[in-house]
């Protein structure tokens, strides 16, 4: 169902008003059958960029339902209705300013446990697979009429080789199965947030970022964006790499100091890296990772897939009803 409303029965109280932001998915049909039996209306909010019409259609709705745009900050938040709901498509909060929808009575809720975990780790081994092997260069060159070409560009074995993990959730755990199968040895863990015996129950050793930098061949991130991980991989932490190092990033493109990183490929400081997120998106005209033959760029697609997306449109409706319902979302992220 494309339509710009859907009126889902019920008559003898006001409807409650539920808006997707666009961008959106293709069909929003999952959304107003899961919704219907409350009588609500889904809207589809098409503000196509121009935030004074998004704020003033956020005037009238009882839950708002976002995707990565649009940032709701605490002017968009004070449209909303006290006492109304956020939800948001899939895990990060991090455009959503938590603590003024807390002032005013107003429940986030995400979606974490839509099975993105095995789409993510997926891609996270595929753009890790790609880049070492240079699958994407290796590509372009052949199709330029180029052969023989391998040995004038190094390509070191992952057997064997370090892998160091930022953030070890069930993403990171899941890339670490997948790495596994292709032999990688030493595993190097950063995150504060779990005890070294909690590690070592998956062949891991709890370590530094620094440290990581130093050691490992392979270093994928799967860190939430947080004033602590805001440009984590910068200019400094850079110069602890080597010419082999390899960065993978499949989780959000604030962790990495764009310009830092881009100097460090540039001048052949580390091997490569393969990035599904940038800190700006979609990525600008003027991104100094663009043109560089040691990146690999793919378009915040790493969660995607069909099964994914039905899950995820599922699940978040059924936050949604929990708001206009019990009041109380199951994954309620701001709680008070």
């Amino acid at each position: 169902m494309n339509a710009e409303q859907c009126r889902c029965g019920g008559s003898d109280k006001r409807k409650a008003i539920v808006g997707i932001t666009e961008p959106g998915y293709a069909d929003h049909s999952v959304e107003a059958d899961i919704l219907s039996p409350l009588g609500a209306e889904v809207r589809l909010l098409r503000w196509g960029g121009d935030r004074a019409k998004l704020l003033e259609m956020l005037d009238e709705l009882d839950v708002v339902m976002v995707r990565d745009i649009p940032v709701l900050d605490a002017e968009a938040i004070g449209h909303l209705k006290a006492g109304s709901g956020i939800v948001r498509y899939g895990v990060g909060v991090d455009t959503i300013d938590l603590n003024a929808a807390r002032e005013r009575g107003i429940k986030v809720a995400n979606v974490p446990d839509y099975g993105a975990d095995i789409e993510v780790a997926d891609h996270a081994a595929a753009l890790t697979l790609a880049l070492v092997r240079r699958v994407v260069t290796r590509d372009e060159k052949v199709k330029a009429g180029q052969w023989n070409i391998a040995q004038k560009e190094p390509i070191y074995r992952i057997n064997g080789s370090t892998l160091g993990l930022v953030g070890f959730g069930k993403i990171a755990r899941s890339y670490l199965e997948r790495m596994r199968g292709f032999g990688v040895g030493e595993v190097l863990v950063y995150d504060p947030y779990i005890t070294d015996e909690y590690a070592a129950q998956f062949g891991a050793q709890r370590t530094d970022f620094d440290n990581i930098c130093r050691r490992a061949s392979i270093i994928s991130l799967h860190a939430p964006a947080t004033a602590e991980t805001r440009n984590m991989v910068n200019a400094r932490t850079l110069g602890l790499m080597n010419e082999k190092t390899c960065i993978i990033n499949t989780s959000r493109g604030g962790l990495i100091d764009t310009a830092a990183l881009a100097e460090a490929l540039k001048a052949g400081k580390i091997f490569g890296a393969a990035l599904d997120v940038l800190d700006k998106e979609p990525v600008a005209a003027d991104c100094p990772l663009t043109g560089l033959e040691n990146v690999i760029l793919t378009d915040h697609t790493g969660w995607y897939s069909e099964a994914s997306v039905r899950s995820i449109q599922e699940k978040a409706a059924q936050a949604a009803v929990e708001i206009l319902t019990t009041g109380t979302p199951t994954n309620w992220v701001n709680r008070w």
